[in-house]
């Protein structure tokens, strides 16, 4: 299975954020590609940078809505699946939204990022709900995919809960940061995370400068092993393409030896009842 990263930057026009984000997917297609991965908020600047004033649901729209509709299509005209991320509006409520379209173009629903963080640039509780969808995983034509939300990676439970129920590959959608972290601890954390989980981890990362915050990029995957696959350029727009051997992942230490050596009927909360 070969899966493409859309690492690239956004303007305040949203066309043209998505006309760019489609001409990227059709390349990838062009190159192989099975799986089109999109970063968070990859069509729209980053608004939580902002602490959240007035209407803000008025910058999001519903899904399914026009930007799910444009990425049907270009999954079913190339044969591609796509996870993509968006600000969803559902009544009342908006989140943090990453739908997950079939190669035949079929939504087959989505995933809202779970759990909502609020510090300097990243005020998120004043835009997004957390989440109700849990840790969803969805059976693709490239396999079984699941979706962790930014914020929502950093949490372990979460994460063995997406191993549990089955999935193959990860993907990550993010704003990460310029110096938001020390170097190389986003990377350690999913590098683990495959390895303890026994799936292939795909952090997708925004880039481009914007008023409070430059997106750093550098967006890559790594195997069941542990082992870094590749690497997106830092700081620029790039389109990474990586070959999955998918049986890695049935023979990985974690399906192996750590899911099945777990005792859950010994660990408390939510992890320790599945």
């Amino acid at each position: 299975m070969r899966i493409a990263l859309v690492q690239q930057h956004a303007t305040h026009d949203r066309l043209d954020n998505l006309r760019r984000g489609l001409a990227a997917l059709a390349a990838a297609a062009r190159r192989g590609a099975d799986l089109v991965c999109f970063a968070e908020l990859a069509f729209e600047r980053f608004h939580p940078q902002r602490p959240a004033t007035g209407d803000v649901g008025s910058l999001a729209e519903p899904v399914p809505g026009p930007t799910t509709d444009a990425l049907a299509r270009a999954a079913a005209q190339h044969g591609v699946v796509v996870v993509g991320n968006l600000y969803e509006r559902d009544g009342d409520r908006c989140f943090d939204c990453s739908p997950v379209v079939d190669a035949d173009g079929t939504l087959l629903g989505r995933a809202r990022m779970t759990h909502i963080t609020d510090y300097p640039c990243f005020h998120e509780r004043g835009y997004y709900a957390p989440g109700d969808t849990g840790a969803p995983v969805f059976a693709t034509r490239a396999g079984r995919v699941g979706v962790a939300i930014c914020y929502d990676r950093h949490f372990p439970e979460y994460m063995r809960s997406l191993a549990l129920d089955g999935a193959e590959i990860v993907v990550v959608p993010q704003a990460g940061a310029v110096d938001e972290w020390p170097e190389g601890l986003y990377e350690a954390e999913l590098r683990v995370a495959a390895f303890q989980n026994g799936y292939f981890t795909a952090l997708c990362n925004r880039v481009g400068e914007e008023e409070c915050l430059e997106f750093a990029g550098g967006s890559f995957v790594c195997a069941p092993d542990g082992r870094v696959l590749t690497r997106a350029a830092s700081r620029t727009d790039d389109l990474l393409l990586v070959d999955l051997n998918l049986s890695e992942v049935s023979a990985s230490h974690a399906r192996r030896l750590f899911l099945p050596d777990r005792r859950p009927e010994l660990y408390p909360e939510w992890v320790g009842r599945r």
